[in-house]
């Protein structure tokens, strides 16, 4: 039996006790006089290591923050095996539910918050901003795809060529939304790629341009960008990317932060769209070529010989096959032509010869 004294943390009061072990020695059993023992798990005593000087040993509980027990000397006490142990860290399952309720709040933000405030804010975009994003990741792509010695890639500009591809742009203009604003390049990069950006922006690379075949196939491959601009896909694909940080930037225009502006080149240049985004923007393009006296099967062509070519896992082939089965794309493109329809040829022989050579300048 030990001899201490007890202050319970709610009052000054000193209160003298006894201490000595329970009969399964589980316990220290703090005797008082005219008050019922007090009993203090074995398993939960600790020493408080931060006591005044001249005081042996004082103790606390694991489970109570502010009870005392002071022994003046501790050699008497019963063994007390976790004496100098660290305590186990409080709230622990507290701790945890809200380490699963942070993960599960990220979850919920990138699964499905994000992606409705995507299809939602696109609407909101100010214009300005869409077209000031469209521009940057525009020059981050020629950044990334050009190199140290030669600086960005370059837009191909020969001065026939550029005049057969507006020629081109042209005749898509009254398939297009009042207002519409469009701006075509063709960057000098053996890619067989073709993608829209935010802001009206259609980006072909020379790649494809040397793999078609007639310019009916361009000119399809440019209709289904259009769709995809009318639709604003490419800004609710950069919204998605982007992030909540990436959303806010979009919204107020601030796009200084340049490794957003790189994540979502990257992203972009290769957009993977819904099946419902490919669909409307293929539907888009079938009426669009047909209003410009283009046959919609154009587009299925493309489609077909590339992936006799290629596969489809490679180019641009990869690029437009994203949900959609492609053989479905093909067949819907041969479905859209209207039977004993007469078509004209988008660009006269010379021009579609400069559009070849546009990059030789």
């Amino acid at each position: 039996m030990t001899k201490a004294t007890y202050f319970d943390g709610d009052t000054p009061t000193p209160v003298p006790v006894y201490v000595m072990p329970s009969s399964d020695r589980a316990h220290l059993v703090l005797a008082r006089e005219d008050a019922a023992d007090i009993n203090w798990p074995v398993a939960d005593v600790r020493a408080v290591e931060d006591h005044p000087a001249g005081i042996d040993t004082v103790l606390r509980l694991t489970t109570d923050p502010v009870a005392r027990l002071y022994v003046p000397n501790a050699g008497t006490l019963p063994p007390l095996p976790n004496l100098h142990r660290a305590a186990p860290p409080e709230g622990r399952g507290r701790l945890a539910l809200w380490a699963t309720g942070a993960v599960a709040a990220v979850a919920l933000q990138i699964g499905v918050l994000i992606p409705l405030m995507a299809d939602q804010l696109a609407n909101f975009i100010p214009p300005r901003a869409e077209r000031a994003l469209g521009e940057a990741t525009f020059n981050q792509i020629r950044d990334a795809l050009g190199n140290d010695a030669l600086g960005p890639l370059r837009i191909c500009e020969a001065h026939e060529g550029r005049a057969a591809l507006d020629d081109m742009a042209a005749i898509f203009a009254p398939a297009m939304p009042e207002g519409t604003e469009i701006s075509v390049f063709v960057l000098n990069h053996r890619m067989i790629n073709a993608f829209a950006l935010p802001g009206g922006y259609v980006v072909f690379f020379r790649g494809l341009i040397d793999a078609a075949e007639t310019p009916e196939e361009v000119a399809a491959v440019f209709a289904h960008e259009l769709g995809h601009v009318v639709s604003r896909d490419p800004t609710r694909h950069a919204l998605r990317s982007a992030g909540s940080i990436g959303v806010l930037g979009l919204l107020f225009g601030d796009f200084a932060g340049g490794a957003v502006v790189l994540f979502l080149a990257e992203r972009l240049i290769d957009a993977n769209y819904t099946q419902g985004a490919e669909e409307a923007a293929d539907t888009f393009a079938h009426a669009a070529l047909e209003q410009a006296g283009i046959s919609p099967a154009a587009l299925g062509d493309m489609f077909q010989r590339l992936k006799d070519e290629h596969g489809e896992s490679d180019g641009i082939v990869a690029h437009f096959l994203s949900h959609p089965s492609l053989s479905d794309r093909i067949d819907r493109a041969e479905a859209a032509v209207p039977d004993g329809q007469t078509w004209t040829p988008v660009l006269t022989e010379d021009q579609w010869a400069a559009l070849q050579a546009i990059c030789e300048d």
